[in-house]
């Protein structure tokens, strides 16, 4: 089977599954910056390719590689795949749901704790000789609890779900919204309380964003959104940078009318220099906290993800539908 894989071989080679349709395969490493006709080029007669969650693949490659069968999302997120354009070529495009849901979750709650507990100014304060300073100035204005907060997920699917069971053990309140409500019994097991979308942005105290970026949702956080949020509020954003609008946020955080925001993901990836939010003033840059995107990228994760690939190419080969299609075919 002609296999291109749009990605590190070092880090395929390290998540490599124990499979024998495997060593029957030689798959072809491009670097994922290729040009659609070095791709063409170094394997013209693809059948499947892999791509990592933000390399775009578009109906002019699509078109390059006549044989091609299926495009593979390494990630979750498959928004930078033409979907409707793999649907006329009859080119099934799948990503790996769920993999990495107890990943990003982690990382969500890393960054609410973070921002709660004040760590990056408390970290520069103690390496800076401040450490008293910084801890009488908190015992005077507060600390607060995760415990005591409210906290709304906006999205329920894997990794929303994954966020609530994690969180519920902290104490926490937990609201959420989705586009359709999930049923009473689901929510119950979650112990999640539903609120349309602009109640639960004004009510929480964290809004966690854990959606699909869509036309609907794409710069969702928008100055409307943040207007609603309460001024002691964090935005936390583990799912895509698309779901803000940075200029907004940006805006927002250099007012002072939210408390500030945990961001593993931001648009557009790579982050160029210059960012808006890279380049807050020093005085709000201690209440954002930035990570490059490290959320669904476990050892664990990964090795859920490459089995997953793997055993959906050899579903192909094999002559069956694989799994997860996200592009209706």
């Amino acid at each position: 089977m002609h296999i291109v894989v749009l990605g590190q071989e070092a880090r395929y080679q390290a998540y490599r599954p124990a499979m024998p349709f495997l060593d029957q395969q030689t798959p072809a490493f491009l670097d994922k910056d290729s040009t659609e006709a070095e791709i063409a080029a170094a394997s013209p007669e693809a059948e499947v390719l892999f791509v990592d969650a933000i390399t775009p693949v578009t109906a002019s490659l699509m078109d390059r590689l006549p044989k091609l069968r299926l495009i593979h999302s390494e990630g979750v997120a498959y928004d930078r795949i033409d979907l409707a354009a793999a649907r006329q070529r009859n080119i099934y495009v799948c990503n790996n749901k769920g993999c990495n849901a107890g990943a990003v979750a982690e990382q969500a709650i890393l960054l609410m704790l973070m921002l709660l507990r004040h760590a990056l100014p408390g970290d520069r304060a103690v390496r800076e000789g401040r450490q008293m300073e910084m801890k009488e100035r908190c015992m005077v204005e507060g600390i607060t609890e995760l415990s005591a907060c409210k906290a709304g997920l906006v999205g329920f699917g894997d990794i929303g779900r994954a966020t609530a069971e994690r969180l519920a053990p902290f104490g926490c309140e937990l609201y959420y919204y989705t586009r359709h409500r999930r049923a009473p019994e689901e929510e119950r097991k979650y112990g999640v309380t539903y609120l349309p979308l602009e109640e639960l942005a004004a009510a929480c105290d964290i809004v966690s964003l854990h959606c699909a970026v869509t036309d609907e949702t794409r710069n969702m956080v928008d100055e409307d959104f943040l207007a609603r949020m309460k001024p002691t509020a964090y935005l936390i954003n583990t799912a895509r940078g698309d779901l803000v609008d940075n200029d907004a946020l940006a805006r927002a955080l250099t007012e002072g009318r939210i408390a500030g925001a945990g961001l593993d993901t931001l648009a557009p990836e790579p982050v160029p220099a210059g960012h808006p939010l890279t380049v807050l003033p020093p005085e709000v840059q201690d209440r954002v906290a930035l990570a490059p995107h490290l959320g669904g990228i476990t050892e664990a994760a990964f090795r859920r993800a490459h089995a997953h690939m793997w055993r959906n190419a050899e579903r192909l080969a094999a002559g069956e539908r694989p799994d997860c299609v996200v592009n209706g075919l």
